[in-house]
């Protein structure tokens, strides 16, 4: 039986694939639609292009914070925090644009929705299994 630090150390470990795995896809994705020419913008749909962007930039931080967080390195921790933060605020603006009337992908509220709820359980179990060791 794996003792509470082991089991620990298998949530980070774990968090830690899906954050490199999810930033690789991110960047995949939000690379396709914003430099892959017109076929894949048209093919996004009624993309937010703020969204886009900050989607396709925060990969890059996901990959850094994955990597941080397999290492179990303490500001790894604190990169989540902010990402998790810095996705919740973009999925508020976005509400705000849809609320005014902007145009938008219904996937655009599932994406988000999952991205800040993957952030902030990434943000939450390294600061139990990174910040408490």
């Amino acid at each position: 039986m794996a003792t509470p630090k082991q089991q620990r150390d298998i949530r980070v470990w774990a968090i830690s694939l899906v954050a490199v795995g999810f930033g690789l896809l991110t960047i995949k994705e939000g690379g396709t639609i914003l430099f892959g020419g017109e076929a894949a913008r048209t093919a996004a749909g009624n993309y937010v292009p703020f969204v886009l962007w900050f989607n396709f930039l925060a990969g890059f931080a996901y990959v850094i914070a994955g990597t941080g967080l397999w290492l179990q390195q303490r500001w790894a921790v604190w990169l989540a925090i902010a990402i998790a933060t810095a996705t919740a605020l973009t999925f508020a603006a976005f509400g705000i644009h849809v609320a005014f009337g902007g145009a938008y992908e219904p996937r655009t509220v599932i994406a988000m929705s999952l991205r800040t709820l993957v952030w902030v359980t990434i943000a939450a179990v390294a600061g139990r299994g990174v910040l408490r060791r």
